[in-house]
């Protein structure tokens, strides 16, 4: 039997309206005003520090005190905004005979070009 495609039916005519990996909140900025991070601590003391590194972060939260005693605290979201990383951004690339950046020592066309 050969490797070639046999039609095997009607195609769904909704096939190609089907978008994979979009994400359809992209556009929410998560720790704005219009999207607020919603936190849950477990003491007064623990509020204060949270607002604080809120403020200091320059992000809007609600943060709820939940002082029951199976209470679990919640700032993941936080967690993950603070360790953001930043762009790296390369100035310019050398040139193709040019010593390549890593410190090889090689040109930069035989290493990482």
């Amino acid at each position: 039997m050969s490797d070639k495609f046999f039609f095997m039916g009607r195609q769904d005519a909704r096939e190609n309206h089907i978008e994979y990996g979009r994400d359809v909140n992209a556009s929410r900025k998560f720790g704005s005003k219009k999207y607020p991070l919603e936190l849950i601590v477990t003491s007064e003391a623990r509020k204060q520090a949270v607002e604080a590194l809120v403020v200091e972060a320059q992000l809007h939260a609600v943060v709820k005190l939940d002082g029951s005693e199976d209470a679990v605290e919640s700032i993941a979201e936080l967690t993950v905004l603070l360790n953001k990383k930043g762009t790296v951004k390369v100035d310019e690339l050398p040139a193709r005979n040019e010593p390549c950046n890593c410190g090889s020592g090689k040109k930069y066309k035989k290493c990482c070009g």
